[in-house]
């Protein structure tokens, strides 16, 4: 029972990175508010109804409902199975945060609808990929190289520095990913039309002249006028992906050098920068496709996976230095 338990926790984690991902279509597409009721759809309860009019954007929003229904119903079932079958007090309150939060986003997503407030949306998808990380987190905690972590010979201040790295970058990884959401939700096309420049220059003018220019430029174009808070905005977007990109590469030669040996970590870090290159890639290629959506959802569901990889690299870190302490 031990082992499907496991699978559940990592099926959850799935369904959750594909919900990430349907939201992201749902926001990428503009079609939230294709369905303008909730909990109901069009008058009908959710769950009947009818498939013949799940077309165009209803399709992409009613889906997202019955995905995220589906998680809630998968995240009773792990808490309730996770009390039952772990004795850790740890994992039994990370299950009922794992609920509160599930409630939570159900709550923000229909608020969303029902209020037609951009800012909810931002929340609501800040908090979905904190809960993929909570869940994540549980998985980590229920793998068996969880108990074994205690072996580790890696001098505790190297540790600490270890930890200290992944840290700094998965909450800089995390507001990265709400600078995304900022910008997805104001619903306008890209303030920055082109990449590595800005602009046509690498730190862009946002003068009023300039911007007088850009936006004649761009209403020619039938584009939605930028000012310069968008500009600096998708600008800072970029700034911090260089240094979450430098703080990746740093943990992956630190875990090297000094901590080779654990293999979680080892894999952990390589993936993570793996992971970081492909999405700054899917990044550079959202801008030269224009925000294209499926390129937008894949940088979205690829920097979810990237927080998750550093909740894991955290608590692998700090599981370590409990067991030196202890």
């Amino acid at each position: 029972m031990s082992r499907w338990l496991n699978r559940f926790i990592w099926f959850t984690a799935f369904a959750t990175l594909l919900l990430i991902c349907s939201g992201g279509m749902v926001t990428s597409k503009n079609v939230g508010l294709a369905v303008p009721d909730w909990p109901t759809t069009f008058g009908y309860n959710m769950f009947l109804f009818p498939v013949s009019k799940w077309i165009g954007g209803v399709l992409f929003e009613h889906t997202h409902r019955l995905i995220a229904s589906t998680v809630g119903f998968l995240t009773l079932i792990l808490a309730f199975w996770l009390w039952r079958d772990d004795d850790r007090s740890s994992l039994k309150t990370l299950s009922l945060l794992a609920v509160a939060g599930v409630i939570l986003q159900g709550i923000l997503g229909g608020l969303r609808v029902t209020m037609l407030k951009d800012q909810i949306g931002i929340f609501h998808a800040c908090l979905a990929q904190a809960f993929l990380g909570l869940i994540v987190l549980i998985g980590v905690m229920r793998t068996n190289f969880w108990r074994t972590l205690s072996n580790s010979e890696v001098d505790p201040a190297k540790l600490r520095a270890i930890k200290t790295i992944a840290t700094v970058t998965t909450i800089a990884i995390y507001a990265q990913l709400a600078l995304g959401a900022t910008m997805r939700h104001q619903h306008k096309d890209l303030a920055i039309l082109d990449f590595p420049t800005a602009n046509g220059a690498w730190i862009p003018d946002t003068s009023e002249a300039t911007l007088a220019k850009i936006n004649a430029w761009r209403d020619a174009r039938a584009l939605s006028d930028v000012d310069a808070f968008q500009i600096w905005l998708q600008m800072a977007h970029r700034f911090l992906a260089v240094l979450i990109g430098i703080a990746v590469i740093l943990f992956c030669l630190r875990v090297a050098r000094e901590a080779g040996r654990i293999v979680a970590l080892r894999r952990l870090s390589i993936l993570w920068v793996a992971f970081f290159l492909l999405q700054f890639t899917l990044g550079a290629s959202t801008i030269w496709s224009n925000k294209a959506a499926d390129i937008a959802t894949a940088h979205v569901a690829v920097g979810a996976i990237m927080l998750s990889f550093g909740i894991s690299a955290w608590a692998v870190s700090v599981r370590m230095l409990q067991t030196r302490i202890s």
